[in-house]
């Protein structure tokens, strides 16, 4: 027999129970890799200070040459003025929360000394009776994760969505590499001050038989090698990674052992690499931004981070106003992003046949 509950009885039920919570974790959804951001902080190079710029010489033309001569034939010296001085404004990012006190309170959280604010806190006893998560470590945690997604952003940035954070890869590697002015030097004239560029009318569309992409990236590690440049980072977006995966599969294995493996057939796949270059690595980033299609070569020795000595991810616990029991607490970093070598890295754009 079913049991029939009137509206009362249904009502002094939900008076008596909750729902059922699983408590302590917050499962977070969004949270993607930063190959980009992990391999710069990797290779950054701290520098000291100065006033405003980081610069350095560099020289691409060079003008003293041999000339044939005879007896007492008259000859000819040069005077080479060829060198040139990139440079790169230095700038200061801040990444902060601020909480009220009635919102800890709400959460079962003291503040102990409001001189130190949210680094001198605890729970209260009773505090696992109605916290469903701890709101304080939440709003840590978002400090954390929102400032880690805003530098990675940064780090991919072109330049020009904001004047007063540094620019980024794409400000150095353009689709465009014959044009622009970057660092104080005219890309237009000095043709050893550009990135290498396969985009737009000249992307490379992938063949499974007749390996085009594949031969077009080793035709290009020759070019970034030319100057003495060494990329070995590699960073793609998912397209481009579909379109290689295209021509390794119809000509290699999917795994060491073979396409067949005891008996059943085993899709996996080890990670894309290029011999003397390294690991073709996924960025989502890449995704996100439209660039699905790209992949960036890129030689850390000479396009990397220079945090400020003593300046990056320097934590702050501000005092509260005297008039307002409001709690902040934040995180500076100080730097740039610099190039002295433009010749080393490239941008290559795949489609699939």
């Amino acid at each position: 027999m079913v049991d029939v509950f009137t509206a009362s009885e249904l009502e002094n039920i939900a008076n008596q129970t909750l729902d059922f919570y699983l408590k302590d974790q917050i499962w977070k959804q969004s949270l993607q890799d930063r190959p980009a951001m992990e391999q710069m902080l990797k290779h950054k190079k701290l520098f000291g200070g100065g006033k405003d710029y980081i610069k350095g010489n560099v020289k691409g033309d060079y003008t003293t040459q041999f000339m044939g001569y005879e007896g007492d034939e008259q000859v000819e010296y040069s005077n080479p003025a060829n060198v040139k001085q990139f440079q790169f404004p230095w700038k200061e990012l801040h990444a902060g929360i601020k909480i009220t006190g009635t919102e800890l309170k709400k959460a079962g959280i003291t503040v102990n000394n409001s001189l130190s604010g949210l680094d001198s806190t605890s729970p209260k006893s009773d505090q696992a009776l109605f916290q469903i998560t701890d709101l304080l470590e939440d709003k840590l945690d978002d400090m954390d994760e929102g400032s880690a997604r805003s530098f990675n952003s940064i780090i991919w940035g072109d330049g020009t969505s904001d004047s007063k954070v540094f620019a980024g890869i794409r400000h150095f590697i353009t689709d465009t590499p014959t044009t622009g002015i970057v660092g104080g030097i005219d890309r237009a004239s000095n043709s050893w001050w550009r990135n290498r560029a396969l985009v737009g009318a000249s992307k490379v569309t992938s063949s499974r038989t007749n390996q085009t992409l594949s031969r077009a990236l080793r035709q290009e590690v020759r070019q970034l090698r030319r100057y003495r440049g060494k990329p070995s980072l590699i960073l793609c977006g998912s397209t481009f990674l579909e379109a290689l995966d295209q021509e390794i599969t119809e000509k290699g294995s999917y795994t060491d052992e073979g396409f067949m493996k005891a008996g059943s057939t085993d899709i996996s796949m080890a990670d894309f690499s290029m011999k003397g270059v390294g690991k073709f690595h996924y960025d989502p980033t890449l995704d996100d931004l439209g660039f699905a299609d790209r992949a960036y070569f890129i030689d850390p020795r000479h396009l990397k981070l220079m945090p400020m000595r003593g300046e990056e991810n320097r934590a702050h616990s501000p005092a509260r106003p005297h008039d307002r029991y409001v709690f902040y607490k934040a995180v500076t970093w100080t730097g740039t992003m610099i190039c002295n070598k433009m010749n080393a890295h490239g941008v290559y754009q795949a489609a699939t046949s």
